[in-house]
């Protein structure tokens, strides 16, 4: 099985600080699911947003589909890393109702209007299409922005912390929801979050950050 993400040698430093990531190296194969545990403010997200190329790195590489995206001196930009993100806010556009969030990256697709309704579908909001984002509720929301980063087919799919902001119940019903959708669809994810629960529920593997190292386990 082909790895469609490769990390090698990579490090990574705010200003003159000492480096949050440092020599690290993984891969993540096609279908594979990998969380990222660990405390606020370790790491975690760093590490997310250096994979979908909002930050640079200081050394190393990081390598998409046999693509070199980022290493030092060079950065793809993100919209050009066909990857899926999903973080806690959920990020919808406030001005734009629920279809039209969900096609905003497939805007040059001829049938978008029925592929819109097919994701909607897939994550039981289709009947919210013509409502706006501050009219439905943050659950609803949030199958919302699962199905607008999936839409676009991405190589990888990248969550921070996407079940956060929910309460117990919704949360446990999310996680059984989007796991089946995940496997179903043999998606490529890294899954930012400090719940060990919710690692070990959705994790072929894990990334821990504690305090200056980090494991795969």
């Amino acid at each position: 099985m082909k790895n469609i993400l490769e990390i090698r040698n990579l490090s990574h430093a705010y200003d003159q600080a000492s480096p949050i990531i440092k020599d690290f190296n993984f891969s993540l194969k096609k279908g594979e699911i990998v969380s990222i545990l660990g405390p606020s403010g370790i790491g975690k997200t760093t590490l997310l947003r250096i994979v979908a190329g909002l930050e640079d790195v200081m050394d190393g590489e990081v390598i998409i589909s046999e693509k070199v995206a980022s290493k030092k001196n060079f950065l793809l930009p993100p919209e050009k890393r066909n990857l899926g993100l999903v973080v806690e806010d959920r990020a919808l556009f406030p001005h734009l109702n629920i279809e039209k969030n969900v096609m905003f990256g497939i805007s040059h697709i001829q049938e978008r209007e029925s592929l819109a309704q097919e994701y909607l579908g897939l994550f039981k909001v289709a009947d919210l299409s013509k409502k706006y984002p501050h009219e439905i509720s943050a659950g609803q929301q949030q199958r919302v922005a699962f199905a607008r980063a999936l839409i676009t087919n991405p190589d990888i799919l990248l969550l921070d912390e996407p079940f956060g902001a929910l309460d117990k119940n919704l949360k446990e019903e999310l996680h059984e929801e989007t796991m089946k959708i995940f496997k179903n669809k043999d998606l490529s994810v890294l899954l930012v979050t400090h719940d060990e629960e919710e690692a070990k529920y959705f994790s072929d593997r894990i990334i821990e950050f504690q305090e200056d190292k980090i494991f795969i386990r």
